[in-house]
Formats: structure tokens, C-alpha cells, sequence
């Protein structure tokens, strides 16, 4: 167990705040009629009634994922999006115009935009040729005001792993936050850093439900981590924050766990089939390695190649402009049918 004394780094005005009470966190036990919280008692304009509150802290939802992930309730944090899990973190332990931020560029852009919001400095140390960690770089350049290290994995545009040992030496050496985003988790083959939350005690893993789970439209994000961050999770986020509609349709979907590995598993094949495909075609010069559902592809020409997708109705993601990834096109991994047409149209493209 690493001897990471969060209340080091925590903001004092966070170590002194008095959390909104809600009238949902003030009454817990069993009543019919509600009158302590404003709300319309006659019902919703709607086939069903949405006018009471929701659950504050998803009690139920983190109890099905509970059972899935085997991470206790206690340990667990559900955000408007893994989003929100990145947004206070940042406004919890990163004084403004004083702290900063780590990120390992090319990466998910939500860190530095989260951390510009808050008015934190962020640091870059770019990732390796192999799209690994410079530990090297990133020990010269962590000072005493660095709080937070992101280390996207799977990440996001490379759709590599990072290596395992390389964050488990961020996380032994580092007297700050190490924040793994494994939003592509589900589709690696490398197992995810929730078993080493009882290890280290600066650890936080963020998940989410957008991916494999197919329920990007609902909003909902997870963090892990030590119930003493959870706590500070749960004192700063917004009372209400995950939506009664999104609860009930995310334990709706939670149960379907069968489905979901089989996509996965069609996901990973198609993966390898694109890969496959991809590499006959004259004018893609390097298809990088994906533990993720998309793959990372350089080309002669990303943007022509891009244009032409256009005009035929396929949209990719265009990361020519992002640093290490120049001439490079981020491919999502579609249905059998979409990715017939993608190498279709590719085929055809002169």
C-alpha cells in the first residue's frame, strides 16, 4: 500500500466545504408522501412520471456494476460522462493559476480543455516513437505543483496499451494523482488497473459506459478509486447529476452482459480483419497497433483520403494535425456491412 496522503494535495476550500444537502440525501427512509422537495406531485407530461428526484448517489446502477467489476459500491463514482469524473478532479486538487496537470500527448483532448476551464497549467511530455511513456522526460518535468498525471490506456488516437510497469512506476514514485482512462478497456487485451485500488491509494481508474456498452447517449461515466476520493467526488459533483431516465436504462443495459462480450469479440475480429485489409492498399503507409475499436492508420494523403470518404457518406476522424500522429486517419471498427463499404470506397479511391 503506497503511504499517498490525499489531504496533501486536496484544495483547502474542498477540505472545507459544506456539500449542498438535498432533500434526497436528508430523508432515507420509507414514506408516501413525499412533500420535502418542490416537486410537481401530479406527475409528468409523459407516458411515464419523471417528477421526483433520482437517486443522488445511483445507489442501484453502482451495485450492478459492482457485481460485474467486483469493485465495492464504496469505491465507485458515476459522472455525467467520464467527463465530469476529469472536471473534478481538476477543480478538487488543482489550485487555479498554481498547480498543474501532466498529459502525455498525442492524447484525449478533454484534459487539457478540462484544465483550461479551471485555469490550471497543463505540462506535456509527448509519448515515445513506439507510443510509449517517457518516464525519463516525465520525472524532469513534474515539479512540486504538479498534481495530476492522465495517462490515457487504451489510448486515444494511438489505440495502444500503455505499458503496465511504466504506469506501476508512475504510480510508486509520484506523490500526486495517476488517473488511467480506460474507456477502451473492454476491447484490450490487457487487464484493467481496478485490482490495484487497494495498492495504491493515488490510483484513480476511469471507465465508462459509452464504448463496449453501447450507451454513449445516456451520459454515464465510473471512477474508482479510494473511498477518500470517492468522497471528494461525491461532495463536489452536482446533487442530482445522473438523470432518472439514464439510472434505469444503464441497469437496463447492465444486465446484458452476453451481448456485450459478443459484440466485443465481433468488435476485436473486425478489428484484426480491417488491419488485414488495410495494409494492401498502396498509398497507407503504417497501421498502428490497437487494443481499442478503432485503429490508428498513416497514409499518404489523410486529408484527400478523408475528403473521399466524405463525398461517399463515411466519416473517420481526421488526427493529421495532432503532434506524432501527422498523415494519420482514426478508423472506428463498424459493423461488418460499414466496414465493407469503408474498404470499398477506399478501393476506389485514385
Amino acid at each position: 500500500m503506497s503511504n499517498f496522503n490525499i489531504q496533501s494535495i486536496l484544495r483547502e476550500n474542498i477540505k472545507n466545504l459544506t456539500p449542498y444537502s438535498s432533500a434526497r440525501h436528508e430523508f432515507k427512509g420509507k414514506a408516501s408522501v413525499f412533500l420535502d422537495a418542490n416537486e410537481n406531485a401530479y406527475g409528468s407530461p409523459l407516458d411515464k412520471n419523471f417528477n421526483r428526484y433520482p437517486d443522488p448517489l445511483q445507489i442501484s446502477v453502482k451495485e450492478a456494476i459492482s457485481k460485474i467489476k467486483g469493485v465495492p459500491v464504496a469505491n465507485t463514482f458515476l459522472g455525467n460522462g467520464s467527463d465530469e469524473a476529469i472536471d473534478i478532479l481538476i477543480r478538487a486538487f488543482c489550485n487555479p493559476q498554481h498547480d498543474n496537470i501532466l498529459i502525455l500527448p498525442p492524447t484525449y483532448g478533454m484534459y487539457e480543455v478540462a484544465a483550461a476551464i479551471n485555469d490550471v497549467e497543463v505540462k506535456h511530455v509527448n509519448l515515445n516513437s513506439e507510443y510509449q511513456l517517457d518516464l525519463e522526460a516525465i520525472a524532469e518535468t513534474i515539479d512540486e505543483h504538479t498534481r495530476i498525471i492522465f495517462v490515457c490506456s487504451p489510448n486515444n488516437p494511438t489505440g495502444n496499451s500503455i505499458y503496465r510497469e511504466d504506469i506501476e512506476t508512475l504510480l510508486a514514485n509520484f506523490n500526486g494523482l495517476v488517473v488511467v482512462d480506460e474507456a477502451y478497456i473492454n476491447y484490450s487485451r490487457q487487464k484493467s488497473f481496478i485490482q490495484e485500488l487497494t495498492e495504491y491509494g493515488n490510483l484513480v481508474v476511469l471507465q465508462t459506459l459509452s464504448k463496449a456498452w453501447g450507451l454513449a447517449g445516456l451520459r454515464v461515466g465510473i471512477a474508482f478509486a479510494s473511498e477518500e476520493i470517492i468522497e471528494v467526488f461525491n461532495k463536489i459533483k452536482p446533487p442530482y447529476n445522473i438523470n432518472q431516465s439514464s439510472q434505469e436504462l444503464a441497469l437496463e443495459g447492465l444486465q446484458q452482459v452476453d451481448m456485450v462480450n459478443k459484440w466485443i469479440l465481433e468488435t476485436t475480429l473486425e478489428r484484426d480483419r480491417l488491419i488485414e485489409k488495410l495494409a494492401e492498399l498502396t498509398f497507407v503507409e503504417k497501421i498502428y497497433p490497437s487494443d481499442a475499436n478503432f485503429i490508428l492508420v498513416k497514409t499518404k494523403d489523410a486529408i484527400s483520403i478523408y475528403n473521399h470518404l466524405a463525398d461517399h457518406e463515411i466519416i473517420v476522424r481526421d488526427r493529421s494535425k495532432v503532434s506524432l500522429c501527422e498523415g494519420c486517419l482514426r478508423i472506428t471498427i463498424g459493423t461488418p456491412a460499414e466496414n465493407d463499404l469503408l474498404l470499398e470506397s477506399l478501393n476506389n479511391y485514385k
